[in-house]
């Protein structure tokens, strides 16, 4: 699956991007790095540059990082100090035929490339990545747990909230290891597929009677769901663990004013396990990249 040929911009990010270089690299792609001046790396066919020594009339793709853009287009990156910005001006001038990747997207990114005309792809939106990431991320999790409890998770009383591709590996893994767990949904299907697995379920608009002797609430949900009137019924030794996009389901003000530990960790593949969740993200982007290099020469119709 060569991807000889291709020349790709990869844009900011953290030590995810370093197994998705190589990987694109390894396959025969030329590939701009901008804002890694400072990766010791070096790929053959990877060469960093400046944004503004690229012709983006040549790119055919870009990638940028897990979390895509800011809301005024700034990107991050571990490996630079310097300040990063795409913006329409710059996508435009690239082939129509021009993907833009990322994890996730905001306003400003979906705006900008849709008045440029040019495709958007979400790796985050696929079931696949989510849940081969799912597996880092409960990793992380049960990390953050022993680093901030005094207890065990084998006999606690753990909440985990959603039921979707994270909130199903947590509370496959929490049970296996002896947690008492009730896991809160809304939707009836994920409802069922909670007591079909043996797990105790409740509806979310329960949420504030499920919470009051908790040791443990994991939130997977992005959007406000432990409200200040849900943290008020926790105990105040309750530890709260928030993987939702920022700004996360947690009323994080009102828990650090009732002394309560909240923790938001949406990157947690990144953070304990960065290079199997980039071979993750690799992997998905050869795929992707590859197909569109078939459609381009007339293979797939």
């Amino acid at each position: 699956m060569l991807l000889t040929g291709l020349h790709i911009v990869i844009m900011g990010g953290d030590a995810r991007q370093i197994e998705v270089i190589r990987k694109l690299s390894e396959l025969g792609a030329k590939i701009s790095l901008i804002g890694y001046e400072q990766l010791d790396h070096s790929f053959t066919g990877a060469v960093k540059e400046k944004i503004d020594e690229i012709n983006w009339q040549e790119i055919d793709a870009i990638i940028l990082p897990v979390a895509g853009t800011s809301l005024d287009g700034e990107i991050d990156t571990i490996f630079s100090n310097e300040h990063i910005r795409i913006d329409e001006n710059k996508i435009s001038k690239t082939p129509p035929h021009c993907t833009i990747y990322s994890g996730i997207t905001n306003t400003y990114l979906t705006k900008i490339t849709q008045k440029a005309g040019r495709k958007l792809e979400l790796i985050f939106d696929r079931n696949d990545v989510a849940i081969y990431n799912s597996i880092p991320t409960v990793e992380g999790i049960i990390m953050l747990v022993i680093q901030n409890t005094d207890f065990t998770i084998h006999g606690s009383k753990t909440v985990v909230l959603g039921f979707g591709r994270n909130g199903m590996t947590i509370s496959r893994v929490f049970h296996g290891l002896g947690a008492k767990l009730k896991v809160g949904a809304r939707n009836a299907e994920h409802i069922a597929r909670i007591e079909e697995m043996g797990l105790d379920s409740f509806h979310l608009n329960d949420l504030e009677e499920f919470v009051k002797d908790a040791d443990i609430v994991i939130n997977t949900i992005p959007h406000l769901v432990v409200t200040a009137n849900v943290i008020s019924k926790m105990p105040h030794h309750t530890l709260i663990i928030d993987i939702a996009s920022k700004p996360g389901g947690t009323d994080f003000r009102y828990a650090e004013k009732r002394g309560i530990k909240a923790i938001l960790t949406p990157s947690l593949p990144g953070i304990v396990a960065p290079k199997t969740a980039g071979q993750i993200l690799a992997n998905v982007l050869v795929e992707l990249l590859h197909d569109d290099l078939l459609k381009r020469k007339g293979n797939v119709k």
